[in-house]
């Protein structure tokens, strides 16, 4: 199988695209606070449009929250009926440029550093402390109860609603990178007893419900693509066994694709990235002090440290799901850097590759590549991208020219 497989038509559930390439939801840190919602810039939207217009088939905003609590950080949107209006509009956006976009919702769990809250210790899967958020009071979190779970996954039908309304294609759902979904997915962080921890079909229990809800809701109108780790990449963490019990539990609910990914971010943030450290990067923009302190501290850690880069590097656990899930579609992630890549991800009878941060190198990489053009990504995988998030001007790829700030500052539309 050849290149030319990955320019072949794509269905996923009611939706068609015209091609295997799928931007990965990345942080932007495109957002502007307007009353007391963060909105969607007209950044946001020139942004995701441009990558559009370079060939992707599917365009996805990343780390929106499924609620106001359910965020990281202040600067993180949420995807409710306050902020639908200025996600509408960079849907309009990418749609004018005849490409197709898709929300990725999540919750951050015990992973928060807001200071505004509606419980003072943050909900997961148990009890643990979070560094994280220790300057805004969130030292300390909580076990969610049953409760918890059923307000959390009616927030993520919730804001599914709002993407369908917003003109959205695609909604991706957020299992991995140590959210909460993730959280409760992982033995690093799920230590429960009842029927949400403990084995897999109990640790899976409450994240496959929350897709099936989801898919119910609006499953028949948008794609509903998860993205789950293939691996946490620490001793104790999710493993690939995992991911194929996951893979096979959301196909039986009818989740349409599964992107494969790996790392959790309190414990192996760098089993994500590969390359140079991101450390100084986030150094450069970090405000608090005591983030700092906990950046400095992380970068003299070889989860945080620089870690070797190599082309593909999920591929083999991928290759696992791919032998024993036969009939969902599943999305290659993960060092997706030239042509070759593409087609070998094809030949290994993947449906679509995910790429992140190529396309903010290059957004119009996959046009070069159907014209025929056969290098790889101009990438140098140093990640100074990430610190860029928290620039003001949002993110970029520090080889290209800055931001036009002006737009990060009035909402989309």
């Amino acid at each position: 199988m050849s290149l030319a497989a990955a320019f072949t038509p794509l269905d996923l559930g009611p939706l068609q695209l015209p091609n295997r390439f799928i931007k990965a939801g990345t942080y932007e840190g495109m957002t502007l606070l307007a009353g007391a919602h963060q909105q969607a810039t007209a950044a946001l939207a020139a942004h995701h449009a441009g990558i559009a217009a370079g060939g992707v088939a599917l365009t996805t905003l990343g780390y929106v929250a499924v609620a106001s609590d359910g965020r990281t950080f202040d600067e993180e949107m949420a995807a409710t009926v306050e902020t639908q209006a200025s996600l509408a509009a960079v849907a309009a956006a990418v749609h004018a440029t005849g490409g197709k976009v898709s929300l990725q919702l999540g919750h951050c769990g015990t992973m928060t550093r807001t200071p505004v809250r509606r419980h003072k210790k943050p909900g997961g899967p148990s009890k643990t402390l979070n560094l994280y958020g220790a300057a805004v009071g969130a030292l300390f979190t909580r076990e969610m109860t049953a409760t918890d779970m059923r307000e959390i996954a009616d927030e993520f039908v919730a804001a599914a609603q709002v993407a369908a309304a917003a003109g959205y294609d695609a909604i991706e759902i957020h299992m991995g990178h140590g959210y909460l979904l993730s959280q409760f997915l992982s033995p690093l962080a799920n230590r429960r007893t009842d029927e949400f921890g403990g084995s897999v079909a109990n640790r899976i229990r409450f994240p496959v419900d929350v897709a099936r809800r989801v898919v119910e809701a609006v499953g028949d109108r948008l794609a509903v693509l998860v993205k789950a780790n293939l691996r946490d990449g620490k001793a104790g963490g999710t493993e690939v066994p995992d991911c194929i019990a996951l893979a096979h539990a959301l196909e039986a609910v009818g989740a349409h694709a599964l992107v494969m990914t790996g790392g959790f971010s309190p414990h192996t943030p760098m089993f994500l990235f590969r390359g140079q450290s991101m450390a100084a990067s986030m150094l450069q923009y970090e405000r608090s002090r005591w983030n700092r302190f906990l950046i400095k501290l992380g970068a003299k850690t070889p989860a945080f440290g620089d870690t070797p880069f190599e082309e593909l590097y999920f591929r083999q656990e991928a290759l696992q799901v791919r032998a024993a899930v036969k009939g969902m579609k599943l999305a290659l992630l993960g060092g997706v850097r030239s042509p070759d890549n593409v087609a070998t991800a094809m030949a290994d009878g993947f449906d679509a590759v995910v790429l992140g941060r190529p396309l903010l190198a290059e957004p119009d990489l996959v046009r070069q590549w159907q014209a025929g053009a056969t290098a790889g990504s101009r990438c140098i995988n140093c990640n100074r991208c990430v610190g860029e998030f928290s620039s003001g001007a949002g993110v970029r790829c520090v080889l290209n020219g800055p931001n036009d700030r002006a737009l990060n500052l009035r909402a989309a539309g």
